[in-house]
């Protein structure tokens, strides 16, 4: 099971974090957001890969901060069209295309992304794109039909490990890939808890994730 720590954004944090070598870190470039990333990238260790998180932006906007921070992904968070990870997969990125759900999903609208994005991302409805800080009902996810690895979000935290532990030994969480957690890991908005991160990956090496 890999993990991604979202929402970087302060140099001493975001190093603090790169110590616990987590696969992926995420970069959130969206004005709306509080965790809107505006600095340069510090260098991270080998073996992290960079992911910058966009909302609906352009394909030039997009590009200029792949080229800028040496992107290693994208994750799309918007209404991006299949026609429109397309063309980001010239760049030789991964691309991670995240849908919303809550009660309910209607899993045939991932079938257009099958050939265009190397994974979903399943994470909460809620008033912001992501990062609301709740999770929705992994229930959802017994339909999950395609074989396509997806990254797990959503409000995950120490408080519901014990859910998610046994969530990860359910027959549908077999394509769960990555556990990505954000919001419940900060002691302040974008300002990530190193002793909580540590006791999360603590606690999931111990059950053998």
């Amino acid at each position: 099971m890999k993990l991604k720590v979202c929402g970087m954004k302060q140099e001493n944090n975001i190093l603090d974090v790169a110590d616990l070598e987590p696969n992926y870190m995420g970069f959130i470039f969206y004005e709306k957001s509080l965790r809107n990333f505006k600095e340069i990238i510090p260098a991270l260790p080998e073996g992290i890969e960079k992911i910058g998180v966009f909302v609906n932006a352009s394909i030039d906007f997009i590009v200029s901060k792949i080229e800028e921070h040496n992107l290693n992904g994208v994750q799309l968070h918007g209404n991006e069209s299949p026609e429109f990870c397309e063309q980001l997969k010239e760049y030789d990125i991964l691309i991670i295309k995240a849908f919303s759900m809550k009660n309910q999903f209607d899993f045939k609208v991932l079938e257009p992304y099958q050939d265009v994005c190397d994974y979903y991302l399943f994470d909460t409805k809620g008033k912001e794109p992501g990062g609301n800080g709740y999770t929705f009902n992994w229930n959802l996810l017994k339909k999950y039909t395609y074989n396509k690895p997806y990254f797990l979000s959503g409000g995950i935290g120490m408080e519901n490990i014990d859910a998610l532990l046994l969530f990860l030994k359910r027959p549908e969480s077999r394509l769960c890939c990555t556990l990505d957690v954000n919001s419940k890991f900060e002691s302040s908005p974008a300002f990530k808890d190193i002793t909580l991160l540590k006791d999360f990956k603590y606690k999931l090496a111990k059950h053998g994730y």
